[in-house]
């Protein structure tokens, strides 16, 4: 097969994985009417959170601000904003809300990466990263036990689809 249809492949897959993860999470409605602004509000207000944050990104990795201080607070935005976003439209607030020590984590960890290495910021990360990750592991394992057979197949769609997108892109052509 050439790159073209394995693209299209992998696009399938991916998509009809999103599909039923989304299904089997009750995510689709037929009763929602997408042009309903109280619906638009209600489940996308984290979009208010996340939008800054990416442009504070933005700002950054094109040399508009060279501060790398504008990063944590970038960092903290978007991964809060994706942790309420998620928690918002699969009602999952109790699984979810170690995001928000992790968003702290990356704020500070993306200001040691792109800042001036600072070793003294991988302390907080390293305690507000790995209670986020003791958090989440336990409210996960609980939440997975019970709904197991809702994600694991289109999971596996989801990264097999990726993966066919990912190798027809970046496969190396040999003369």
């Amino acid at each position: 097969m050439n790159k073209k249809s394995n693209m299209i492949i992998g696009a399938i897959i991916l998509l009809l994985g999103v599909y039923f993860l989304l299904h089997n999470l009750n995510i689709f409605r037929i009763y929602i009417d997408i042009f309903d602004i109280g619906f638009l509000f209600s489940n996308f207000w984290p979009m208010f959170l996340i939008i800054p944050g990416f442009f504070m990104h933005m700002a950054y990795f094109s040399g508009k601000n060279t501060d790398a201080g504008i990063l944590v607070p970038g960092g903290i935005l978007l991964v809060s904003g994706l942790t309420c976003q998620l928690s918002t439209i699969f009602g999952n607030w109790h699984v979810m809300w170690p995001g928000f020590l992790l968003a702290v984590a990356v704020g500070l960890f993306e200001l040691y990466l792109f800042g001036p290495k600072e070793k003294g910021l991988l302390i907080p990360v390293g305690i507000l990263g790995g209670l986020s990750f003791i958090f989440f592991s336990n409210t996960l394992r609980w939440y997975f036990e019970y709904n197991f057979g809702k994600f694991i197949i289109p999971l596996i769609l989801i990264l097999l689809g990726g993966f066919i997108i990912y190798k027809s892109i970046f496969e190396r052509k040999e003369f």
